[in-house]
């Protein structure tokens, strides 16, 4: 069982950056396509950014429109998540998770198709 691990979350005004990062143990996350997704108070989940296990492939929700990246680094077992432009509704606890293999290596917004799940990290965005 994989344990996921995320950091990098914070209080940053609006127009601002954070680099949120998920750190793996227990097994390599080089065969697993991955996912962000958040969390605001009384909502959804809601998918945010995924990317293929190698890492060549990514897509984001509608309302990313460029301001968010998502990359990986197998060798460090680690997945990332650039946050720029930030917004007040951005703000939300952010999670990563690591898909199902039994759904492939293509992108979902889905979250029953994720399997292990972090703890989240706080990421507000305000003046």
């Amino acid at each position: 069982q994989v344990r996921l691990v995320e950091s990098g979350g914070g209080l940053v005004q609006p127009g601002g950056s954070l680099r949120l990062s998920c750190a793996a143990s227990g097994r390599t996350l080089s065969n697993d396509a991955m996912a962000w997704f958040r969390q605001a108070p009384g909502k959804e989940h809601e998918f945010v950014a995924s990317i293929s296990r190698s890492g060549g492939s990514t897509n984001y929700g509608d309302f990313v429109k460029g301001r968010f990246t998502v990359s990986r680094d197998n060798a460090k077992n680690m997945i990332y998540l650039q946050l720029n432009s930030l917004k007040p509704e951005d703000t939300a606890i952010y999670y990563c998770a690591t898909r199902d293999p039994r759904y492939g290596d293509s992108w979902s917004p889905w979250t029953y198709e994720y399997d292990s799940w972090g703890q989240g990290t706080q990421v507000t965005v305000s003046s």
